[in-house]
This record gives structure tokens, sequence and C-alpha cells, in this order.
């Protein structure tokens, strides 16, 4: 992941974002399960029909997303998921102007990456999955996406587990 200023993640609006995808777990009818399992994949693109890039007239067209004030510094608009809203300075989503849909967290635990990475996996799994992950104090644990290497999947890891997931459009000028 490339540094400059309009790339750059906060680590405190990072940490928020990811917070964003902590603690949901669902379940869902077997009519729904086809689905709601690719509804409920996070990446390469997006998430359902929430797509990176996407204007935000258009995201909230899906009629998925609701808009979110936070205290946190950014350029973007912040909206929560409708399936997951979060308390205090989290959100699920951030938009740019010029970008569109920059960020998308994975809502909760039944969410996961096409490789299988969601909330709850443990480091373990997430390295097996992700061989050639990366790490700083910037960013914290982020991986290319496989099939979009315009995005980056940005985790937040404890020493047990996957604590969070991001979908994240490397060039965005949302957080830094």
């Amino acid at each position: 992941m490339k540094q400059s200023k309009a790339q750059r993640i906060g680590r405190s609006a990072l940490v928020t974002a990811l917070a964003a995808g902590v603690m949901m777990a669902g379940v869902v009818p077997a009519a729904n399960a086809a689905a709601t399992a690719q509804k409920r994949t996070l990446g390469p693109f997006g998430y359902g029909n929430i797509k990176l890039g996407m204007t935000e007239a258009r995201a909230r067209a899906t009629g998925r997303i609701v808009r979110k004030t936070i205290n946190v510094p950014t350029k973007c608009s912040t909206y929560d998921l409708k399936e997951r809203r979060y308390s205090g300075n989290r959100a699920g989503m951030y938009i740019s102007k010029k970008q569109g849909v920059v960020t998308i967290s994975a809502p909760g635990r039944g969410v996961k990456t096409p490789q299988g990475i969601g909330i709850g996996a443990t480091p373990a799994q997430l390295k097996a999955a992700y061989p050639n992950l990366k790490q700083n104090a910037l960013y914290g644990t982020f991986a290319t996406v496989p099939g979009n290497p315009k995005a980056s999947y940005v985790f937040l890891v404890s020493k047990r587990m996957v604590l969070g997931v991001t979908l994240v459009l490397t060039a965005q000028d949302c957080l830094g």
C-alpha cells in the first residue's frame, strides 16, 4: 500500500472503521441461503450490491445504508449498513465525493472474504489465507485483495482472533 497524504489511513480513523465490523451474528432462513451467501461476502469489489467506487447517490439507492455523523476528521460522508448500526464514533462505510465508496467494514461474524476470513478467524487462518500479509504501525495488518489490486483488506487482529475486516480502496481520500 503506497503512502501519500491522500492514501494514508490514520491509525485512529482506521481503528474506528475496523471496529465497525465487530460483534454481529445472525440466523438466515434456508430459503434465502444462496442469496445471503453472496451478500455475506466482503470483496473483492464490495459487499452485496454495494461496490467500491459506487457514488453516494447509488449507494443510498440500494436502501441498505443509513447516514451516520461521527466526530472523526474526514472529508467524506459516513454511513452504517442498516444491518449493523454502530454507536459512538464508528462508521461502517466511508464515501468520497470524488471516488465514491472507499471503505466497507464487515458488519459481523457471518461476513467473510472469499478466502473465508471474517471476525473470529485465528491469526493462523488469516496468514494461511493471505500469505503476503503486511504489517506496520500506521495500517496494522493488511493485504492486497486477491482479484482486485486496487483494494486492500485491513484486519484488526488480536493475539487470538480477527476482530474486524474492512475492504478499502487503496487510493482513497477519506482517511488520513
